[in-house]
């Protein structure tokens, strides 16, 4: 790759709290940083900032006072961007507005020489129709930052239909040494990491909405799964107008393609004024924080005949736990689903199917549980309503005994944790068949950008095809529409295993 950008000033357009945190990795790479804001004295007030900000990392031991300094010294403010003629990059972090940023680009391309590159910080808009209209648009590229950006890793490197494969090699290259992991993403909504992600916020707002569980016990459960935060903690805190807007945007530019399809619950809170964390209250109140989800304290107990059916990691794990209390527990490696059972009942792995049309097809007492990506934590589950208040009784002292903390919820297809990785890993599957981004890409990109305990194609490799799709279908098979519909890529590949 070209390092031609290396050491080279940087401009740096809007002084928030983006733009800031860009000046700031830039110049601590070594560049001259012109920091520029059309509102007067904002770049020089966010300069004063980060000298507060370097100071605190020099008492913490983060960084020496010499390179603090010398990143300061780095840093000039531009009052106007002929100031910064001589900039071989310049990067936009202004007003998420297409026409704004238009506006910027076309500015920016008269006061700079023909051959800097271009880049936007837009989270969203189309670098195709923000490159539209200019002399030279080839040299128009994404360069998504993630907030705040002088910790966040990842960087998306996103080309339009103009953006020259050089520019985006170019960017890629100067991301790596200012610190960052980028990724190559081709300008479709969203990107990488806000289209993927729409899943993890959109099937917790379904079951919300299908008062399945509560807010609590949603987050309580992805978190047991290995999320730093849950989807309504998650939301509070971006902002549900911020959210909602997003989820609008990439609804609309997929011309109201049912899976991106927004929600009523995360509506009536904006129009409530309810936005999270910043007005005091959403899903949670604020500051007094939210009571952890309950616990049942029951008993924890398996019975002298269970037996462990199936096959595969789930069935490995739970045989490893009930040997600890039923030491005589034998396995059963026919069964075509995995769980534990006995004569008269079966507690069984969701494969998205809910335990009511489970038990009207075994005549026994059937409950299901969530997938479980941990040994231990809050666990979902529901029992068939046709069955014994015997079997409602037995089923979380039969959780308990296996580590967990059970949380009764109502028989939705999927539960919580297996319908929202499946449906993660079936919109990572598509941005793949789509050339959005590679599978590598997309796991770089929603454990570094957001966090997540793992890429979908890491979660996919550590389990099965057919279990994905499975959980898919019966999810379509409960709501009949285009929302649950399998990737083409996912489908392919299982069938190939079959």
């Amino acid at each position: 790759m070209s390092g031609r950008l290396q050491g080279r000033p940087v401009l740096v357009v809007g002084a928030g709290i983006m733009g800031a945190g860009i000046a700031q990795v830039a110049a601590q790479a070594g560049h001259p940083v012109w920091l520029h804001d059309l509102r007067e004295g904002a770049a020089g007030q966010a300069k004063d900032k980060l000298r507060s900000t370097l100071e605190g990392l020099v008492a913490k031991g983060k960084v020496t006072a010499a390179d603090a300094q010398a990143t300061l010294q780095r840093i000039s403010v531009a009052k106007s961007l002929g100031d910064a003629r001589d900039a071989a990059i310049a990067v936009e972090a202004i007003v998420e507005k297409l026409e704004a940023k238009r506006s910027l680009l076309r500015d920016l391309e008269a006061a700079l020489a023909d051959d800097a590159v271009l880049a936007t910080n837009t989270s969203s808009i189309s670098i195709t129709a923000l490159a539209n209209g200019l002399r030279h648009p080839e040299r128009v590229v994404g360069m998504h930052f993630f907030n705040p950006v002088p910790l966040m890793k990842l960087v998306e490197v996103v080309s339009g239909l103009h953006t020259d494969r050089t520019v985006a090699d170019d960017v890629f290259s100067l991301s790596r040494t200012w610190g960052k992991v980028p990724v190559h993403a081709r300008s479709t909504p969203g990107f990488i990491v806000n289209r993927i992600a729409r899943p993890f916020y959109a099937e917790a707002l379904m079951l919300l909405q299908e008062q399945a569980l509560s807010p609590r016990d949603v987050d309580a459960c992805l978190r047991a799964a290995g999320f730093r935060m849950g989807p309504c903690e998650l939301m509070d805190l971006i902002g549900h107008d911020t959210n909602f807007a997003v989820t609008m945007s990439v609804y609309e530019a997929n011309f109201g393609d049912k899976r991106f399809v927004p929600s009523l619950v995360q509506r009536e809170l904006v129009d409530g004024g309810l936005l999270g964390r910043k007005t005091g209250r959403g899903f949670f109140s604020y500051p007094a924080p939210e009571a952890p989800a309950a616990v049942d304290a029951g008993p924890a107990a398996l019975p002298p005949d269970i037996v462990v059916c199936g096959e595969g990691r789930v069935a490995d794990m739970l045989f490893d736990q009930v040997v600890r209390h039923v030491p005589a527990a034998r396995r059963d490696g026919a069964t075509r689903w995995t769980g534990l059972a006995t004569a008269t009942s079966q507690l069984r792995l969701t494969d998205g199917v809910p335990a009511f049309e489970l038990a009207a097809a075994a005549s026994q007492d059937i409950a299901v549980f969530d997938q479980p990506l941990a040994a231990s934590g809050h666990l979902a589950y529901a029992v068939a309503r046709s069955a014994s208040q015997a079997w409602r009784d037995e089923v979380p002292a039969w959780l308990r005994a296996l580590g967990y903390s059970p949380v009764l919820m109502a028989d939705a297809p999927g539960l919580v944790v297996a319908r929202t990785v499946s449906m993660l890993i079936n919109e990572a599957a598509d941005a793949v068949l789509q050339g959005v981004c590679t599978p590598e890409g997309a796991d770089a990109a929603m454990t570094l950008g957001v966090n997540y305990p793992a890429g979908p194609f890491e979660w996919l490799a550590r389990g099965s095809i057919e279990d994905v799709i499975g959980v898919i279908d019966a999810l379509d098979a409960t709501y009949r529409g285009e929302r649950y519909r399998v990737s083409p890529w996912l489908r392919g590949r299982g069938e190939k295993h079959e």
